[in-house]
Formats: C-alpha cells, structure tokens, sequence
C-alpha cells in the first residue's frame, strides 16, 4: 500500500529534488511502517538511515506545550491567568501600531495582559520576524536582536495585535518553555528529559545532540534557482540563554513517533505511563481560536519558507498544541486531526479517531517545499490505502 509513495521518494531522490527522507507510520501500539531513502547530506556518501537525526524545528512546540499542560494539572501554572509573577518580561508590552511621520515603529501600550493559553494558541500577538514584515522592521529601526539568536533579553518584542485580538504565528512557545522553566525550577531540558522523553521511551530527542548523534546528523540544504539541492551551513546558537520551546530540538522519526503514539492514546505513554490526563487530552484536541483561521501565511523571508496554506478551503485552528483540521482531508486523515510540521520540512499529523498517525522529515529550505509536501501526502494516501 505504499508503493506509490516510495516510487515518488526514489523519483525525487533520482533527480535530485530532496538529498534523502526518513518516514514512518505507527498506529496507537507500534510503528507499523517505516521507510529510509537517500542520503543524510547531498552529494555525501551517508546514506539516510531510520536512526538520522533530523532538527525538527517548530514539531519542537507541541512537545513543550504538552510540558506547559503537565504544569496546568499540577496547578503550577494557569492557562488564563497572569503570568507577570513568573515571568516579569512580560508585564508592560507594547502593540506595534503603525509608523510615524518618520517612518519608524509606532507602538503603543497593550490591553490586557498575555496568557499561557494565548501563548499556546499563537493569539498572544507575538509573531516571527520572517513573516511579520511590521516586526522585521521594528527589528531594524531599533537594532534590538532577534530571538532566533537565542537571548532572553530579545524574546521581549512588541507584539502585532492586542493579547487575544488575532491569530499569528511566533515565539510564543519560547515564552511557554520559560514559563514551564519558572513554574517546574527545571531549565527546560531537564524538565522535558524527566517528564516527557523517559515516560514515553524518548532517548534520541535532544537540544543539544550529543557526538554520537551528532554522527547521525542529516545535513541541510537549500532549494536552488534550478530547482536542486545546495548543501548549506546550519547551526542553532550554541548555549543559548533561552532554549527555544518553539524550534529548538533534534530528534528522529522512532522517537518522534513515541510522542504521536501518547496523542493516539490520548495521553498514556507507552507501558501505561500517563503523560497527561484525558480531560487535558480533550481539551488539547480542541479547536481554540474559533472564527480566527490558523495556521496559513504570507512569508515575509523567501529564504525560510514560502506562503503557507496547508488546507485551501478549511477554516483549520489551533488546539492547545498543534493545528487542528475540523474536517476529513482528501488524502485520508480524519475530522479532528491534530498535525503541525518544521521549518526544515519535517511534517506530522495524529489522527485519534483512526488510531493512525505519520510524519516525513527532511532538511531542505524553505518550509512548504511542493516536492516534500506531495511525497507527504501520498505518505498519508497509502496509509490510509487510498493508493
């Protein structure tokens, strides 16, 4: 039943379009299909294994999120009250608002105040410098450091729209790891290693790959002019002040898979560990941005990723972790499915209803890459045997 699919990844292999990819389908008890093609880098002799490790990016925020949700239920955290006594950065923040006569920023104070809740959802007002060009520019006028270069001081930004006032995509899952960092005493790595990766069997999801790891490593490539691959330099900031919940981790397909199968089992971990509760589950699973449609843009840096509309036609949202598409999908998944995806072309979704989640990961920029998206979805036809 997937046969189709690995034809189309030999055939984009063969001419080229991606170096390698790592896929993999797992029902709520096992993996049940797993499959490895290419090379780990362009042009290098590794060939891509089902161990590679891949960074995956903005999969990172559904992991720290789920963290955020373990502290809600210990009622270390609350998802609509303020966070200003854990985080004090957040207290004061400012809307941009236009420009002045100048040409410059104009900001002015904000109403109300953010909430974790608003900061899982992407409605906080917080954005991503490389779609939000009002952002980009308020960067550049002030010569404050973007957070991607991983200071603290600088995941202070102003923010696009008023806390709860919009949907966009951005640091707000930064912000959510430091406040599971302020709430749990744990940076957030060790929290994550404690609570999320040892219950569920995680033991090749990391911040920091370790030397061996690091030997496992796909390499990432950019999409040429032509259409080809360009192996190209990539490194997160090392020791970073703030470890990125909303990009920052390295892992593989078999761990990744792991955490999807604790979604499939709405929150138990393999061997009976309880993750999160089934309250928490459902909630999670729910739509929370209601007429506000998530999870599409206009990119605002070529170079990173394309406009982005996974869905044309849904009015898809945002759960408490990942995008949610209310209805079923042509290629197979179910209404209520729960799926999201990384920069570098890392792409999943969790069916519950079906018992059936998968996921493809790549390194190739930018996000939204056409020949990694079809390989996706007929990854998902075949699982659900609709070729």
């Amino acid at each position: 039943m997937y046969r189709q699919f690995e034809a189309a990844l030999e055939a984009a292999v063969a001419r080229g379009r991606i170096a390698g990819a790592v896929a993999l389908v797992t029902d709520r008890e096992a993996t049940s299909y797993q499959h490895a093609a290419g090379a780990r880098t362009a042009g290098a002799p590794a060939a891509m294994t089902l161990d590679t490790v891949f960074w995956i990016a903005s999969m990172t925020k559904a992991i720290v999120s789920v963290a955020a949700l373990q502290l809600v239920e210990r009622g270390r955290l609350s998802l609509d009250g303020e966070l200003w006594a854990l985080l004090p950065e957040l207290a004061d923040l400012q809307v941009l608002a236009g420009v002045d006569g100048d040409g410059g920023p104009k900001l002015r104070p904000a109403k109300g105040a953010v909430t974790l809740r608003q900061l899982l959802t992407h409605t906080s007002g917080f954005g991503y410098s490389w779609i939000a060009p009002e952002l980009a520019h308020w960067l550049q006028a002030s010569g404050a450091a973007d957070a991607t270069g991983g200071s603290r001081a600088a995941h202070r930004q102003p923010l696009l729209f008023d806390p709860g006032q919009g949907w966009a995509y951005g640091i707000g899952i930064d912000w959510a790891g430091l406040a599971v960092e302020a709430a749990s005493g744990q940076r957030l790595d060790a929290y994550l290693a404690e609570h999320i990766f040892a219950p569920l069997g995680m033991v090749d999801t990391a911040f920091a790959p370790s030397p061996g790891q690091e030997l496992r490593k796909a390499g990432m490539h950019a999409r040429g002019a032509d259409g080809g691959l360009v192996p190209i330099p990539f490194a997160l900031p090392s020791e970073p002040e703030v470890l990125s919940g909303g990009a920052g981790l390295y892992s593989t397909a078999t761990d990744y898979a792991r955490f999807l199968r604790m979604l499939l089992n709405r929150g138990a971990g393999e061997g009976g560990s309880r993750v999160l509760s089934e309250a928490t589950m459902a909630e999670l699973g729910r739509v929370q941005t209601a007429g506000r449609r998530a999870g599409a843009w206009t990119s605002g840096a070529a170079h990173l990723s394309r406009d982005i509309d996974l869905f044309p036609g849904m009015h898809t949202g945002w759960g408490l972790a990942t995008l949610i598409t209310p209805q079923a999908c042509a290629d197979g998944r179910g209404a209520g499915s729960l799926a999201w995806a990384g920069l570098a072309n890392t792409y999943y979704w969790a069916d519950p209803g079906a018992g059936m989640a998968g996921l493809i990961l790549t390194q190739v920029l930018p996000f939204g890459d056409p020949e990694v998206l079809g390989l996706f979805a007929a990854l998902e036809r075949g699982a659900y045997r609709k070729a």
